[in-house]
């Protein structure tokens, strides 16, 4: 590894509206798939921390929720914690899309980043929705908007301009030793990601209404290494006995391929056979309910 003199460290978070990419972009920049992903907006609650290291730098990205116009407690503290990292961090990403720059929610993270001093980059995604000249007007557009150190053009499903991003990352990054040891990915523990797993194919699923209302716990994860097996039991929290009947499924059979694509997921995570006990309970209003956000860990 580079001498110490020399080695740069740092924190990264990364910002933007609902659904414009942000745990697509975490998984690209560190080649492994820790975010969950789904077309729906808000899939991502909690902040996740991700680290790449390599002989010159360490970067410890910070996925966060999406910041938008939050109502009802779990949104709020949804945004709260995307806002939480602005001030912390030595280096912000602002993702926004190539096709959709008028998004409001672009406006309440532009009026965010006024309130910190934090460096920031401009990242604009599905830049293969637009053309060239489009695209110009766009980061034309925005650095009008907010002093930027640069922009960066990704995207971030076929892992274009990713090498570019990390490129530019490098240098804005403050001179120190690593934070985490070389083989370190995430702070987070197996379980959290068991769960983030389950909620997945929750919302890869089910209807618009249920991902939303569900939350997911896991009571016991126990490792047999003689058999090379981890057995896990898992809570699919809902709020009404109708949201409960769609996730099991007619005769169960909703609830068995929730499992099925859940427990293949978790063999490739944990490199390791899986035995996945799942039983759905209803926790009437829990979204509105702040000990049930602290419960699931969402505060």
């Amino acid at each position: 590894m580079t001498s110490e003199t020399s080695f740069k460290s740092g924190f990264v978070s990364i910002i933007g509206a609902p659904n414009v990419g942000k745990s697509t972009l975490l998984n690209q920049l560190i080649g492994e798939k820790l975010a969950i992903i789904s077309p729906k907006p808000q899939t991502t609650r909690n902040r996740i921390l991700a680290v790449k290291t390599n002989p010159d730098f360490q970067m410890i990205f910070l996925d966060t929720p999406g910041i938008h116009q939050a109502r009802g407690n779990l949104n709020l503290a949804m945004v709260h914690t995307a806002l939480a990292t602005l001030a912390t961090v030595d280096l912000i990403l602002f993702l926004v899309e190539a096709h959709s720059p008028s998004n409001q929610s672009n406006q309440r993270v532009l009026e965010a980043l006024q309130n910190v001093e934090t460096q920031t980059l401009l990242v604009v995604n599905k830049i293969d929705l637009v053309s060239e000249e489009s695209l110009a007007r766009i980061v034309e557009r925005f650095q009008a908007l907010h002093q930027f150190k640069g922009s960066a053009h990704i995207s971030a499903l076929y892992g274009t301009g990713i090498n570019d991003l990390i490129a530019q990352i490098v240098p804005l990054l403050p001179m120190g030793p690593a934070y985490y040891p070389e083989d370190t990915l995430t702070d987070l523990p197996e379980r959290f990601f068991c769960a983030e797993i389950i909620r997945e194919k929750i919302m890869h699923l089910t209807s618009e209404e249920i991902p939303y209302a569900v939350a997911v716990t896991i009571n016991s994860f126990k490792e047999d290494e003689q058999k090379n097996l981890i057995r896990i039991q898992a809570d699919i929290h809902v709020e009404r006995p109708s949201q409960k009947g769609i996730v099991i499924g007619k005769g169960g059979s909703m609830l068995r391929e929730i499992g099925k694509q859940a427990r293949l997921d978790m063999e490739k995570l944990l490199g390791s056979r899986v035995f996945l006990e799942l039983w759905v309970r209803i926790q009437k209003k829990w979204r509105k309910d702040p000990r049930a956000l602290k419960e699931f860990g969402y505060q």
